[in-house]
């Protein structure tokens, strides 16, 4: 019944990530500079257009369709996919800090939230870690 709740909880936070990254996509697809605006950037050309398109609305959509597989067939291959992806997210904003100096708003909400995604992924990964098998071995008299 444990391992039953927290593959349930596991399932549930894959989902949480995939339409969380969904919604961007969706945004990036509909409206490239709505996105940006989010960051105070004015997109200039066909190019620029394209680019948030392809990033934040392809990739995006790429990313949450794997996700909701993942969901359905290795709920432990999506918690380690989410580990990789909340925890580079927040690596790159601590980067960015060390070397362009101290965040706005946006990026200190969102480092938090992704700290906060990294670790929910990897505590529902400990816990639906799997059993290793112990062969007994039986004395023979």
């Amino acid at each position: 019944m444990k391992k039953q709740k927290s593959k349930l909880a596991a399932q549930g936070f894959i989902l949480l990530s995939a339409l969380s990254l969904l919604s961007v996509s969706v945004m990036a697809f509909a409206n490239p500079q709505a996105v940006m605006d989010l960051v105070q950037v004015k997109l200039g050309n066909t190019d620029a257009y394209s680019s948030i398109r392809g990033v934040y609305g392809g990739v995006g959509l790429t990313l949450t369709i794997s996700l909701v597989y993942l969901m359905l067939t290795d709920v432990r291959k999506g918690l380690s996919f989410l580990c990789l992806l909340w925890g580079f997210y927040a690596l790159s904003r601590l980067i960015t800090m060390f070397t362009e100096g101290a965040l706005g708003t946006f990026g200190t909400q969102w480092l938090y939230t992704e700290t906060a995604f990294f670790i929910t992924a990897t505590s529902l990964l400990f816990l639906n870690r799997k059993k290793q098998h112990t062969p007994q071995i039986l004395a023979v008299r």
